[in-house]
């Protein structure tokens, strides 16, 4: 039987780089009997930093180019998706004529939503994959992955974007580029801050 009166120390636990990288979680500590404890207690015993699966992660400052490149992209086209699926649902169901099936109405907004969304979806995808790109590119050669690495990619995004219709359209691009990156910023440092996580 076990014995549930005696807090849980693991054997190993002497070594003092295991007191440092593990900490005892007791689930039951806010009961009036906080040492009962389950049978498998070892369950328990945490560790304090992340676990990685190769020894090169934990040297990692931040993401490298290959995880920004799935976040951004994937993030871009899913929101572009559906706030274009979003849009097009809206004008589906403006355009429905009176007199119109229920089915016919259904077809309306199905295929409206679909071509919208998948028009924004494959612009902001590629919005956020020449960003990832361009990040990673200026954070690896200038060394500092900060603020003016995020803001001077949004630009070049934005300018890559829209090079095609000519150099003021690059220049505007850029412009709300940069500043939609300033935005995002001091928007993310204010939630740090004043909101409690």
């Amino acid at each position: 039987m076990a014995d549930f009166t005696t807090p849980y120390t693991p054997s190993y636990s002497s070594s003092d780089e295991h007191r440092r990288t593990y900490r005892f979680f007791n689930p039951y500590e806010s009961l009036q009997h906080s040492s009962a404890m389950p049978v498998h207690q070892f369950l328990y015993d945490l560790p304090t930093s992340p676990e990685l699966l190769f020894s090169e992660e934990a040297a990692l400052q931040g993401r490298t180019w290959g995880h920004r490149l799935g976040l951004y992209t994937g993030t871009a086209y899913l929101a572009g998706a559906a706030l274009g699926a979003a849009r097009g649902s809206a004008t589906g169901l403006r355009g429905a004529e009176p007199g119109e099936s229920l089915k016919l109405r259904v077809n309306r907004v199905l295929n409206s939503s679909g071509r919208a969304g998948r028009r924004l979806g494959n612009s902001m995808g590629v919005l956020g994959l020449i960003f990832a790109g361009l990040e990673s590119g200026i954070s690896s050669w200038t060394g500092n992955d900060g603020v003016l690495s995020t803001v001077a990619a949004a630009v070049s995004t934005g300018a890559v974007y829209k090079a095609a219709a000519g150099p003021r359209s690059a220049a505007i691009a850029g412009a709300i580029g940069g500043l939609a990156a300033g935005f995002a910023v001091v928007g993310k440092q204010a939630v740090k801050r004043y909101v409690p996580i």
